[in-house]
């Protein structure tokens, strides 16, 4: 059963961050600028994109295209709604 588990939760870091893409500055600086809603998918998808970073160079956990701090605001939300905000359960 952990096996099932631990093998699902590895496919869906994989699925999670095929999303992620590394650009270089040059690409960047002709991209259409992302937003909010951009930054908030990179900040739920950051912790699978940054394992995945750790092996290849072709993937980045931060999109350097962005409009700000919209983005920003984006990105800082969606890491919280992965790591459970700044909340506890205690029972």
């Amino acid at each position: 059963m952990k096996h099932t588990i631990l093998l699902s939760l590895l496919l869906l870091a994989m699925v999670l961050s095929g999303c992620a893409d590394s650009v270089s500055f040059s690409e960047a600086e002709t991209m259409r600028k992302v937003g909010f809603l951009h930054g908030l998918w990179h900040g739920v998808i950051t912790a699978f994109a940054f394992i995945v970073s750790l092996f290849s160079d072709k993937t980045a956990i931060y999109a350097i295209y962005n409009t700000g701090g919209w983005y920003d605001f984006g990105f800082v939300l969606g890491s919280g709604v992965l790591f459970g905000g700044g909340s506890s359960v205690k029972n």
